[in-house]
């Protein structure tokens, strides 16, 4: 069977004008008369339907097509005509239809809209909607733009590890990995679990972070990025976290924050502007169904210059706002959602960097700046969702990466590895992180990362 996919039609329909033609796929709609019966027909490549005109006279099995339900399979053969009068441009006139696979009566996703809660119960099933067909599809394109931006830069792709020892974040919320019995643990002398018939023979871990691997990368090959899985066990029910998510993280050798921060706007204008681009179905639907503003608000970030601020210049804008926030301000504290939101959207009505936050409030790795009260990080803030990309310039000098290491209670041997990257040939270097999923909402204009990953794994739910 020779198979032409319903967007080779929509690509070029006078190529295949007058031609028989195969399509297969699933029945969105179908109605029919004595004589004449319409299916609207997808079978994935794309977010439009491809209309099926069906003659009772022509097509034996009439009555059996159209007792089929809404998700029912078809292979059908026809041919491709010109209809300008009509609301489509062309209509496929079958031939022979062939019913694939049966949908029975109670399947759950009918002609009506329906709710995101509702979609949530059957993430099996969710992707035959428009919404997330449309979501769906644009997290492609923006992952292929991502590994297209980095490979046009001269970027290694790196594959990190997924099981580690290390916490790259040092906050501890990490799931463990081991092949002890549970109904059987080695206790140590001291009444503590013993690791040294476990697999490894010592504690590990799900990453949740490729950064640290990513330098060792970067040491050798210049410029380098990940993009893979990562893991974090808090347990949060917020709309913006996951317990398994994927990372973006490029690491780049002989740069400084101001050089991570140019990589990082680049990419997002790339990625933004690639999906655009690509996506135009699928982004026109979204636009008009999830987030009326979601197209000028892309655009808008895309042709925007950055501004960039110090976070103690913000924490000053924030604690002279008249809007009461749910989450007070003062220098030292995280900045939250609201705060964020509120710099992009009402205050500089752009797209912002804010650098030198306090050391207290960030990991160990990033480097210590001349009033050895901040550190080089920055976050990108964009107006609809706040933070986006979060990133640093490390720390290459080793007497005070270890110093920090101590400061963080964290072991100087356990991280000899991550210190001899110092000691043989380091270099200032700098890098940042993007979530994934994150970018997909801002993409997208999903609220709840649940809406942007097939199967999300979150706190009490690991269907």
């Amino acid at each position: 069977m020779k198979r032409t996919e319903i967007r080779e039609i929509f690509d070029n329909p006078s190529q295949h004008m007058g031609e028989e033609v195969t399509v297969c796929g699933w029945i969105k709609t179908a109605r029919e008369s004595k004589r004449l019966g319409f299916i609207e027909l997808n079978d994935g490549s794309q977010l439009r339907n491809l209309q099926i005109v069906i003659e009772s006279e022509k097509i034996a099995n009439f009555d059996e097509i159209f007792k089929e339900n809404v998700g029912a399979s078809l292979i059908v053969t026809g041919t491709l005509e010109e209809t300008p009068t009509a609301k489509q441009l062309f209509e496929l006139k079958a031939e022979t239809v062939q019913v694939e696979g049966h949908s029975a009566p109670d399947y759950p996703l009918q002609k009506k809209q329906h709710s995101f809660e509702f979609l949530r119960t059957i993430p099996h099933f969710r992707a035959r909607s428009n919404t997330f067909n449309s979501v769906f599809r644009v997290r492609s394109v923006a992952a292929y733009a991502i590994h297209k931006f980095f490979n046009e830069n001269g970027f290694i792709y790196s594959h990190t590890p997924i099981i580690t020892g290390n916490d790259c974040e040092g906050a501890g919320e990490m799931f463990h990995v081991t092949s002890l019995d549970f109904n059987n643990l080695p206790l140590d002398e001291a009444g503590k679990v013993s690791y040294l018939g476990d697999f490894f023979g010592e504690p590990a871990n799900l990453t949740v972070s490729g950064q640290l691997e990513g330098e060792c990368m970067a040491m050798a090959f210049g410029k380098i990025y990940t993009f893979g899985p990562t893991f974090r066990a808090e347990n949060s029910n917020t709309a913006r976290h996951a317990a398994e998510f994927w990372m973006i993280e490029p690491e780049i050798a002989f740069a400084d924050l101001d050089d991570d921060m140019a990589l990082a706007e680049n990419m997002l204008k790339y990625v933004i502007k690639y999906v655009l681009e690509h996506c135009k179905q699928e982004m026109d639907f979204l636009d008009e169904l999830a987030d009326r503003e979601l197209l000028d608000r892309l655009t808008f970030v895309s042709n925007s210059e950055v501004e960039v601020i110090t976070y103690t210049e913000a924490i000053a804008l924030l604690e002279k706002s008249p809007k009461a926030f749910d989450f007070p301000v003062s220098w030292g504290c995280d900045l939250q959602t609201e705060h964020e939101r509120y710099l992009t959207e009402q205050l500089f009505k752009k797209p912002l960097f804010i650098i030198n936050y306090p050391k207290e409030i960030k990991s160990f790795y990033m480097r210590l700046n001349e009033d050895e009260k901040t550190v080089a990080a920055m976050d990108l803030l964009t107006p609809g969702i706040g933070e986006i990309i979060g990133g640093s310039q490390r720390e290459e000098r080793l007497d005070i990466l270890i110093k920090r290491l101590k400061e963080c209670g964290l072991s100087e041997a356990d991280y000899r590895w991550y210190t001899d990257l110092r000691r043989f040939g380091g270099t200032k270097h700098a890098g940042f992180g993007l979530g994934f999923e994150r970018l997909v909402m801002y993409l997208t204009g999903m609220n709840n990362i649940r809406d942007v990953l097939m199967f999300p794994r979150t706190a009490g739910a690991a269907l």
